[in-house]
């Protein structure tokens, strides 16, 4: 006797001209991931809202990395080394090795390894994987990464989380108090922070170290808690009016409808060879 249907799928989808999966969550919810990038797309959450901001201007040929969703940064975060900007991760292609389905979730785990191209420019084999797991009120994104080759190699990285609001000026980030940070647009710090709620006035580009507690976003009905594991930073940014203007695949007014609340490793992190790191970034709607 057949037992009763489960309310979650996956689906391989056709996304913007680039493969992807779609994945089907209890009550309604889902999620969009990319097999350019291993890369988040959308969320949408049980209310019908989207949770991710994605440019009406990103590009998904491969020919940049795609603008807005949840981007893997990867061997390097951000111009803070000789590779390129955020690493070697964002246009590979991945590869799909694992999909479960149950009545109160569904996951999705993308793997990619080195390759000539790779070793080029980052001469360490690796093996790294991004799994994707969406219940009815939570979004688990967990980056994984296997040092493959017979000599330690050390890495930053973030997971370059984009979120979708109405107007960024009404939103106000909590969790940063007590913390030390620094403010990489002004070129201050560290410094302990003493705000109760921190502002997007301006650009914006700030990394706390070394966070123990969830970071709240507050934004009416896009607010969310944002918990990391594994990753000891987090990176608040938004690129403001000139910032903005810079980007070619971003709206002039893009900044207003997004924030970046990173989990991110800003300093090196070792993984000796034949061992493996991970890292999670967990997203609740509140």
């Amino acid at each position: 006797m057949n037992g009763p249907a489960m309310n979650t799928s996956i689906e391989e989808i056709d996304f913007h001209g680039t493969p992807a999966l779609k994945l089907n969550g209890p009550r309604s919810n889902s999620a969009v991931v990319s097999l350019l990038g291993g890369q988040l797309l959308s969320w949408i959450t049980t209310d019908g809202r989207e949770r991710l901001f994605l440019s009406e201007k990103a590009l998904f040929d491969g020919s940049v990395p795609i603008r807005g969703g949840m981007p893997i940064c990867f061997p390097q975060f951000a111009d803070s080394g000789p590779l390129p900007k955020h690493g070697l991760l964002r246009t590979r292609q991945w590869e799909v090795i694992a999909r479960r389905c149950g009545d109160d979730y569904v996951l999705v785990t993308l793997a990619v390894g080195d390759d000539e191209t790779s070793r080029s420019i980052w001469p360490h084999p690796f093996n790294a994987d991004i799994t994707i797991m969406l219940e009815a009120d939570r979004l688990d994104v967990e980056f994984g990464v296997d040092n493959s080759g017979s000599v330690p190699f050390s890495f930053t990285g973030a997971l370059h989380t984009y979120l979708r609001l109405v107007q960024v000026e009404d939103a106000a980030v909590e969790g940063g108090y007590g913390f030390m940070f620094v403010d990489k647009v002004s070129g201050e710090g560290p410094k302990k922070d003493t705000r109760t709620q921190i502002l997007i006035e301006s650009e914006t580009d700030l990394v706390y170290q070394d966070v123990s507690r969830p970071f709240l976003l507050k934004a009416g009905n896009h607010s969310l808690g944002l918990q990391a594991e594994g990753f000891p930073d987090v990176v608040i940014w938004n690129p403001w009016v000139e910032g903005c203007a810079r980007l070619g695949d971003m709206a002039p007014d893009g900044w207003k409808r997004m924030i970046c609340i990173e989990a991110a490793a800003t300093e090196p992190v070792v993984v000796a060879a034949g061992e493996s790191w991970s890292g999670r970034q967990s997203l609740v709607p509140l």
